[in-house]
């Protein structure tokens, strides 16, 4: 059972137990709502008390049931309440640790409520597009006044219980080290006889002048939720509290609530939500693997990435040590990441002491010598594999045995970095994106002989650095760069054929993406993607680019670091100009290929640039480099920018409709370069089949 049934002298106990939060799934709902009529139908039990098992009293819905006809069945979580609420013995809810989302609302639907401080209390539903749809939005400014509840429910963020001690949420808060059923129950024999029960849904919102108050709120939210409805629905919820009688302000948030959970953005945010937490579970790796123990780190390489992987290990309080060859390196490394801090502090966004131990935690060196009892080495080196055989057959030399040996390749063949050693089983790929230290993403890419324990230890750090850890195989650019590629490269042959980059930024910025490509090249340097293509000119002669981002490079325009890319610069600006000279020089190139140029509409910008990206996923996912679709979704929305509210480029395909995707392929076969437009056969089978890629 989910939920069990104990009597206590004249109190009855229920207390769910649905590991990991207590969520209230369809089998935990059932064995509340049967723990309350037998308690009603027992003569000797005078109250009640609904408590949580282990680390929680209630987060909340089950997600395993998201999606599901479980979610919505009798009993309902409203049923539920309305079972407790019409309790005709008091029904007491003991709080501890976590009571969210509909946890809170039972508890809210409970006549008393008693808790220990720590406890974080919440309405997150915000966070997943939706609004609390158990009577959260109407009974929360009963007992919290219509601020502070507007506050929490329109953000989501959990506050602490003892924050709310003074308010009518809590009819006692017990001390820190008390036993919370103990006093739970000495409160409830305290109650028991007391008539008429309270009940929140009786009590009045009381706010004068509300309608300025509301009326600021709705201009405040709506200025700051963007494409999100959810935010905006809040407050009309929570509105109804004094504008309408609770029976209809209940019926009313059903009906937002409703309204909101078909909504694209409540399905992209929900996806997302359990994507992130499918993308740590490998098939053929038990979550019982055992994984390796991880307390010492070593970098080879100061620059850029080094440090801001170096900085990820500092923040989860391992000790590393950055390795560089050249001392002038080295300082220089070390001194950025000490500035990196600096301006955190200044922000006030890290204390002194935290500065402090962070950076006891930092050593540097010029030998090999020094790092090899380190229990994970990451190599950020220079993207060629000559430089990357240098490191990896010294590290095989001075490692210690059980050692990761982890590289940062962005596009390298892990397999081949592998055999440099005489330990394959040992060596993963660590894709960090940059920058290291701020952006979520982390690509862990598993070579054909990674031991097991090796891939689940480097799920299990990806976790400890607050990283989303994504699984690839092996292959070039693996799961996020290859589909880059194909972006890309449809945003050169766009520039040939009548665009400019300021028109192709611009209508993927407003389809939600952070940035456009050549905003984004400018930002990461042209010479990086200049480099992969030369290699690519020699190792795959069969694919074709636009050859204006190598004259840009010939021009020395590398980006933002030489104060001209595809825009233009001025110093102390990162404001990205049009560059005449750039125009210039794609329009000569259009004529010099004989293209005559044309208008070119924002919609075949959109689809060009994110349908060959989403073909590219397809030919990963039937390839195996990707394990699911929802993974390929989280490398997006986590290291490249998707706009949230569209779910991730696979998600965005299913919403399109996967024929819808097929039909513009097709098209867009027929026009220049066709060649970069053979449909994927997984989209193909997907389509004809009606099937969509995260089915």
């Amino acid at each position: 059972m989910t939920a069990e049934y104990q009597v206590n002298g004249s109190v009855a106990v229920i207390t769910l137990n649905n590991p990991p939060v207590n969520g209230l799934g369809l089998s935990t709902r059932t064995a509340a709502v049967a723990g309350i009529k037998q308690a009603l139908a027992d003569d000797a039990v005078k109250a009640i008390i609904i408590t949580g098992a282990g680390k929680a009293f209630s987060g909340g819905a089950d997600i395993k049931e998201f999606n599901s006809p479980k979610a919505l069945a009798e009993p309902s979580l409203h049923t539920l309440i309305a079972t407790v609420e019409n309790s005709t013995k008091p029904v007491i809810a003991a709080i501890h640790s976590v009571a969210m989302g509909g946890g809170l609302e039972l508890a809210l639907g409970c006549h008393y409520r008693v808790a220990l401080p720590g406890a974080q209390i919440a309405l997150p539903e915000v966070k997943l597009g939706l609004l609390p749809g158990a009577g959260g939005t109407q009974r929360l400014p009963r007992v919290l006044g219509l601020e502070m509840a507007l506050n929490m429910i329109v953000s989501g963020t959990p506050v602490l219980s003892e924050k709310l001690a003074k308010t009518a949420l809590f009819d006692e808060l017990l001390p820190a080290d008390s036993d919370l059923l103990a006093g739970a129950t000495a409160f409830a024999n305290k109650v028991a006889d007391v008539r008429p029960l309270p009940k929140v849904r009786d009590r009045k919102v009381d706010y004068p002048n509300h309608e300025a108050f509301l009326q600021f709120s709705r201009n405040t939210v709506k200025a700051m939720s963007g494409p999100f409805p959810a935010p905006l629905e809040c407050v009309e919820t929570v509105a109804a509290t004094v504008t309408k009688k609770f029976e209809d302000g209940l019926k009313f948030e059903r009906d937002r609530f409703l309204h909101l959970i078909q909504t694209t953005e409540s399905k992209s945010l929900r996806h997302a939500f359990i994507s992130e937490r499918q993308c740590s579970k490998v098939p053929d790796v038990p979550a019982d693997t055992p994984v390796r123990a991880i307390k010492s780190a070593a970098v080879i390489g100061a620059g850029t990435m080094g440090g801001g992987i170096a900085m990820n290990f500092l923040n989860a309080g391992i000790p590393v040590k950055l390795l560089e060859t050249k001392q002038e390196a080295l300082d220089k490394g070390m001194a950025t990441i000490r500035k990196n801090y600096e301006n955190t502090m200044k922000k006030g966004k890290l204390t002194q002491e935290k500065f402090d131990q962070r950076m006891a935690l930092l050593s540097g060196t010029l030998s090999y010598d020094d790092i090899g009892q380190a229990d994970i080495v990451v190599e950020a080196v220079f993207e060629d594999m000559g430089v990357k055989e240098t490191v990896f057959r010294k590290l095989d030399e001075v490692m210690k045995q059980g050692a990761i040996l982890a590289s940062n390749t962005s596009t390298l063949d892990v397999n081949k970095i592998a055999a440099f050693t005489q330990r394959p089983q040992d060596v993963i790929g660590l894709h960090f994106f940059s920058p290291a230290n701020v952006m979520k993403l982390l690509e862990i890419v598993r070579g054909a002989k990674t031991g097991k324990d090796v891939l689940a230890t480097a799920l299990a750090l990806s976790k400890k650095l607050k990283k989303t850890g994504v699984v690839s195989g092996v292959c070039d650019g693996f799961i996020g760069n290859r589909m880059i590629e194909q972006y890309s490269r449809q945003a050169g042959f766009l520039l040939e054929e009548g665009c400019l980059p300021e028109q192709v930024d611009k209508a993927i910025e407003k389809f939600g993406f952070a940035m456009g490509p050549f905003r984004m090249g400018d930002l990461a340097g042209n010479d990086i993607g200049w480099y992969i293509r030369k290699r690519r000119y020699v190792e795959s002669p069969e694919i074709s680019y636009s050859k204006t981002a190598d004259l840009l490079c010939e021009m020395g325009r590398f980006g933002q670091k030489t104060g001209a890319g595809w825009y233009d610069y001025k110093a102390g600006d990162r404001k990205a100009y049009p560059s005449e000279v750039v125009n210039a020089m794609i329009v000569k190139h259009s004529a010099d290929i004989g293209v005559e140029r044309r208008k070119i509409s924002d919609q075949e910008i959109v689809e060009r640039l994110v349908f060959a990206m989403v073909n590219e996923a397809a030919l990963i996912l039937e390839e195996g480099i990707a394990m699911r679709a929802s993974d390929i979704d989280m490398v997006y929305l986590t290291g490249y920018g998707f706009p949230l509210f569209r779910g991730g480029p696979m998600f965005y395909a299913d919403t399109v409709g996967l024929p819808n995707v097929l039909a513009a392929i097709e098209k867009y076969g027929r026009g220049h370069h066709g060649e970069a437009w053979k449909p994927a056969p997984l989209l193909l089978r997907l389509a004809a089949e009606g099937k969509t890629f995260n089915g």
